[in-house]
């Protein structure tokens, strides 16, 4: 076990310290079960309905599942921070950017968080909206089912991430089983008409146009987990995985069957029940398909579903990644739900129902913003410190991390450029990003600034010294915060 002794401060807020093996929960079929949540929701219907005005419906799934499986080899890879170290988003971030710098992209990416959550709630709310008034024709007040399903869901996750998981757990099989009568109904609709749901695009391209349209969906979809993409170690830190294991694919078994089964089966769905609603109703909104083709018992079930997959969306992919940023900023007065409910009010305030038209552009901006962060944490852990890192110092005011008052100007410098320049090429904006940020922070950090501010799990790479769970260790961060971080760790 590894102490300090420096008194607490906020970068020692009890929400961000080191999560020790015993307090790990989630499991493979934890895991699968939450990405099955996460990965149904209304705004993966988008890219089907905006894929198949250009190209059939196999070349979007094709394009859906080689960018999940991109993305989600890129997710089990940064992962490994979690596993390995127990740490969060926010806290590794210290290495990277500073202590305070850290503050910058981390805001960057609970804001993307707190947007998902409004529209995730907002498209719930709406199905809510519909549900009573199927039973009760009088009624229509969306914003009343707005204010009350984001409620339920922020006490949900403000309970803990067991609470989290069991909701999961319990969705999931419903939401699979509502999932198959949804693409039923519409492709039943689709057949009457005439159609073929694997034939049809509304204005077919060919050629150069046909591979640029391809190559969208594919970016489309990695942008849009590009934001879980980053700070996957908020929840891969709660993974169970074997001490003193090695093999890393071993000890991130969790994450790989997850990332790469779960989500892009599940997508690859979503998407289908996406372009076959587009084609039933010109939108790529099932709530809207289906009032058109089912009614009674059907369409409220179907709407449940809706709800059911928002939420469990909303707790495990936005809230949970979101208030530990907002916990790291705020610091230690601001207690875990405290930081839920702030997630809450800004994904509020954003209104991001106003920009749901233009959502696959949104996607490939944010890909391009995150996905340059996700370079920059990727070369510092694994090629630059070797999963090692001295993690008593990412808790100290003035130690190894501070660099130039609080802020790592290589990782800024590497952030700005790769991120406009992945903005510039905007179809391409998650490889662009990710690469280029990566590339010029690993020449800049270690032929400059690492020059400058010597990282001591460079200068000795000792695993004893600097690896967590590979070798047993459950990083304890100073005695004084200990009983405040197993009263939180309790809540897990």
């Amino acid at each position: 076990m590894e102490k300090t002794s420096e008194n607490n401060s906020y970068l020692k807020s009890p929400d961000l310290l080191p999560i020790g093996y015993e307090q790990r929960k989630i499991g493979i079929v934890g895991f699968f079960a939450m990405w099955v949540g996460m990965a149904i929701l209304l705004a993966t219907f988008d890219i089907g309905a905006s894929g198949i005005q250009n190209i059939s419906l196999p070349w979007v799934v094709l394009a859906t599942l080689i960018g999940c499986i991109a993305v989600g080899i890129f997710i089990s890879i940064v992962g490994d921070i979690g596993v390995e170290h127990g740490l969060s988003f926010p806290v590794y971030m210290r290495a990277p950017f500073g202590i305070i710098g850290t503050h910058i992209p981390s805001i960057t990416r609970a804001v993307t968080a707190s947007f998902w959550f409004g529209l995730n709630t907002y498209f719930g709310s709406t199905a809510i909206n519909s549900i009573i008034h199927t039973i009760h024709s009088g009624f229509d007040n969306w914003l009343l089912c707005y204010a009350i399903f984001a409620l339920v869901q922020l006490i949900n996750t403000a309970s803990g991430i067991k609470w989290v998981e069991r909701f999961a757990d319990f969705a999931a099989p419903i939401i699979i089983i509502l999932s198959l009568i949804i693409y039923q109904t519409l492709t039943a609709d689709i057949v009457e008409r005439g159609s073929n749901v694997w034939a049809w695009a509304e204005s077919p391209v060919t050629g150069g146009a046909a591979f640029t349209a391809f190559i969208i969906v594919i970016f489309a979809n990695m942008g849009f987990w590009a934001t879980l993409g980053c700070d996957i170690p908020t929840i891969s830190r709660f993974f169970k995985a074997p001490k003193f294991e090695r093999n890393w694919f071993k000890r991130n078994r969790t994450n790989l069957i997850g990332s790469l089964i779960a989500m892009p089966l599940t997508e690859a769905f979503m998407i289908m029940i996406g372009a076959a609603a587009f084609m039933v109703a010109g939108t790529s909104n099932p709530v809207v398909a289906l009032q058109e083709t089912a009614s009674g018992w059907m369409l409220g079930m179907l709407l449940l579903m809706i709800v059911l997959t928002q939420w469990s969306t909303n707790t495990a992919a936005n809230i949970i990644p979101a208030a530990a940023i907002f916990s790291n900023v705020l610091g230690p007065k601001a207690s875990n739900v405290i930081a839920v409910f702030v997630v809450g009010v800004v994904g509020t305030i954003i209104q991001p129902w106003s920009v749901y038209e233009i959502l696959t552009q949104a996607l490939l901006f944010i890909g391009a913003v995150l996905s340059s962060i996700s370079g920059i944490l990727v070369v510092d852990y694994y090629l630059l410190r070797k999963r090692r890192v001295n993690v008593q110092e990412l808790y100290q005011h003035n130690g190894q991390y501070r660099f130039h008052g609080g802020i790592n100007i290589a990782g800024f410098l590497a952030w700005v450029v790769g991120g406009i320049v992945a903005i510039l090429l905007m179809d391409y904006s998650f490889i662009v990003g990710f690469v280029l940020a990566g590339a010029l922070y690993y020449v800049l950090a270690k032929y400059w600034y690492f020059k400058k501010f010597p990282q001591a799990e460079m200068l000795d790479p000792s695993d004893d010294k600097y690896l967590g769970i590979t070798v047993g260790r459950d990083w304890i961060i100073d005695g004084e915060v200990t009983k405040q971080q197993e009263e939180v760790q309790s809540n897990v």
